[in-house]
């Protein structure tokens, strides 16, 4: 069962949107130390940074298990969400990327709560997730809007990227044009991630890429910086 499409919509460009308060703007990943490095440094180099993090990160692991979230909220099966929101809360490798992933789902869950639109029995099961990531906070609010699944998780991705983006402009920086042709160029990825993301046995999801973890790494402790760590 879905929500009237134009319905569907709106709820969905409320999640996505910049204007949900979850604090998603104010980290940037580890990009930020890559920009501190010279690694990222023009428009160019920000496309292949990105690009590569949503390819080799965030479309194989992140992506299928919001699919899997998503499909244990649709069941009405907390205990198999708690099992992969921990399971996704101990592949984040860095105490900065842990603290975003927690911050962002614990505000989204408390807004879930405060929004008051979703019934007792659903937010009892929300609040059985203790330590919630924000790919479970988000898929909760998907399934209670009865969003269709491949909408929002193209919606999910296109949020981490326009963060991402934003990041980029700011610490480079880059102007308002490079950031719409960063966007353009890479939300052309986006599509093809669902039909993987569902298709993917767990046992080939992988997070492997040392350098983002190194960049986060270094991010804490990086002397002068915009962005939280």
């Amino acid at each position: 069962m879905t929500a009237a499409p134009e319905l569907a919509l709106a709820r969905l460009l409320q999640l996505a949107s910049p204007a949900l308060p979850v604090g998603a703007y104010s980290y940037s990943q580890g990009l930020e130390s890559m920009v501190e490095a010279g690694v990222v440094c023009d428009a160019s180099s920000a496309q292949e940074w990105i690009g590569d993090v949503l390819r080799y990160s965030v479309a194989r692991l992140e992506a299928p298990l919001w699919c899997r979230l998503h499909d244990a909220w649709q069941a009405g099966d907390p205990a198999q969400v708690r099992e992969w929101n921990d399971w996704f809360v101990a592949t984040r490798e860095t105490a900065e990327l842990r603290a975003e992933t927690l911050q962002m789902g614990y505000s989204l869950s408390r807004l879930c709560v405060d929004l008051g639109e979703f019934d007792m029995q659903a937010l009892a099961g929300l609040r059985t997730v203790k330590g919630i990531a924000f790919p479970a906070a988000f898929t909760f609010a998907v399934v209670q809007w009865q969003i269709p699944a491949r909408s929002a998780l193209t919606a999910y991705l296109w949020s981490w990227l326009e963060n991402q983006v934003m990041a980029v402009m700011k610490a480079v920086p880059l102007g308002q044009t490079d950031g719409q042709r960063l966007l353009a160029k890479l939300a052309t990825r986006l599509p093809a991630i669902f039909d993987v993301a569902y298709k993917t046995p767990c046992a080939s999801w992988s997070n492997f890429l040392p350098r983002l973890a190194i960049a986060s790494s270094q991010h804490e402790i990086q002397y002068s910086r915009l962005f939280r760590s």
